[in-house]
């Protein structure tokens, strides 16, 4: 203890002009935009290193388990490819002529590398970035589900804010009546998720299908999301319907990254123009 004591008054002027440093440096990196990219691109290089040497050697040890995860995502692509589920969307990063296929989506593999699913703020890390195509505002889905939107990347690594992240906002509807809603989370549960703001006069019963309303220019319509598993029988404004995941957050291996190829068209079209 009075080592400690004895260190302390020796570098306190030091030890005090480090920590004017810190706040000078997350004053700066907070409120200037420039810095505060440059700053989280460079973070994102470090780490992404990082969490691909991890995520490397505990594949090896779990490849039982990761091929059986492929092998049971494979069936289900093939199902849903046989029932015209994703009509006019091509597995494939490589686009030879999108308007004479009618091509509107692409769909770039990647491994996740870092997974967070205890916080409110949940992010994920992809094995992908830049060079390989992949931009900010893009969906990430696999066989079961969505998951998120790539938030920032760098040039091989690409972080996505997950649906189990509190300022997550998706539109979703119900597979059957069609009626919409936003999906958002409410922290607790991370195989629980929220549809919200949904019509009144919506036919809503246990077991229902979610999936993506297709109403943004990012997620596909009608990709999985989960089932019902508890409805606000008052049927008041603020009608809350609880939804299970098909995807299980804690144990996510390999995803599809999807870009839409008429992603800038319909931005442009539908930003208002100065009169």
């Amino acid at each position: 203890m009075q080592q400690i004591i004895y260190f302390f008054q020796k570098f306190k002027y030091f030890l005090f002009f480090l920590m004017l440093q810190f706040i000078a440096l997350a004053l700066t990196f907070n409120n200037l935009n420039f810095q505060k990219s440059k700053f989280v691109n460079s973070a994102n290089a470090v780490t992404g290193g990082f969490y691909n040497q991890r995520a490397n050697i505990a594949g090896y040890f779990n490849l039982k388990s990761v091929n059986k995860a492929l092998l049971e995502e494979n069936r289900l692509l093939r199902t849903q490819l046989l029932q015209n589920k994703f009509h006019n969307l091509y597995v494939d990063s490589l686009v030879v002529d999108s308007s004479r296929y009618l091509q509107k989506y692409t769909y770039t593999s990647a491994k996740i590398i870092n997974n967070n699913y205890s916080n409110r703020f949940n992010f994920l890390t992809l094995n992908k970035g830049e060079n390989h195509g992949l931009e900010k505002d893009m969906a990430v889905v696999n066989g079961k589900g969505i998951i998120g939107i790539t938030d920032n990347t760098s040039a091989n690594y690409t972080r996505v804010q997950s649906i189990l992240n509190t300022n997550s906002k998706l539109n979703a509807r119900l597979k059957n009546s069609k009626y919409f809603g936003s999906l958002s989370w409410n922290g607790k549960d991370y195989n629980v998720v929220q549809l919200i703001d949904i019509p009144r006069q919506a036919p809503i019963k246990i077991g229902d299908t979610i999936e993506t309303g297709g109403k943004s220019a990012i997620f596909p319509g009608g990709i999985l999301i989960g089932k019902v598993i508890k409805t606000n029988l008052s049927k008041t404004v603020n009608n809350s319907i609880d939804i299970k995941l098909f995807n299980d957050m804690s144990n996510l291996n390999y995803v599809y990254v999807v870009k839409n190829l008429h992603k800038i068209e319909i931005e442009t079209l539908e930003t208002p123009k100065d009169e």
